[in-house]
């Protein structure tokens, strides 16, 4: 089930790019990134958890998707809240409040996850340093990635990727 949920996520992508992407030199680069981050997730999801035995592939598939839309809740709520100086013109509603809220909230939430959710719980996990530095990596990467749509966007003469899920 999950495989043909990400094999359907990915169809609709690939669409959506190129709709996006028409005609545009940057197009290929697109697809190339679409294919490594779908098997990126297919690889994390599957094959870590056949080569552990356990839920390991599960556990860290959800901690990454917790960090990335904890993020995304942090940066929005954050920037519109106390607004404040500008990211970059490329993005010009992003903030460096919201920058620094999607770091909070995706710490506050992953902390939440890996000392209360049974899932984590029974694997004898703590949010030490190690878990923190990892939401940090994900959290940065999660925010770069947003702006490079964004530039990507801009590019397009288009307010948002897809009509599927508006703003997003």
């Amino acid at each position: 089930f999950f495989n043909f949920f990400i094999g359907t996520c990915f169809l609709i992508t690939l669409y959506e790019w190129h709709m996006m992407s028409k005609k545009k030199k940057y197009k290929i680069f697109g697809f190339i990134f679409l294919i490594f981050s779908f098997y990126s997730v297919y690889f994390i999801r599957n094959e870590l958890q056949i080569q552990s035995l356990e839920k390991h592939g599960l556990m860290i598939f959800l901690f990454i998707v917790v960090v990335c839309v904890s993020t995304d809740i942090g940066g929005y709520v954050f920037g519109k809240l106390f607004k404040g100086p500008k990211l970059t013109k490329i993005s010009p509603k992003k903030t460096y409040v919201g920058v620094f809220g999607g770091y909070f909230l995706s710490i506050i939430f992953t902390n939440i996850l890996i000392n209360y959710s049974e899932l984590f719980t029974d694997q004898n996990l703590n949010f030490g340093r190690d878990e923190f530095v990892f939401v940090l990596i994900i959290s940065t990467i999660s925010q770069v990635g947003d702006i490079i749509i964004s530039y990507f966007k801009r590019l397009s003469k288009i307010k948002d990727t897809g009509k599927l899920i508006p703003g997003h």
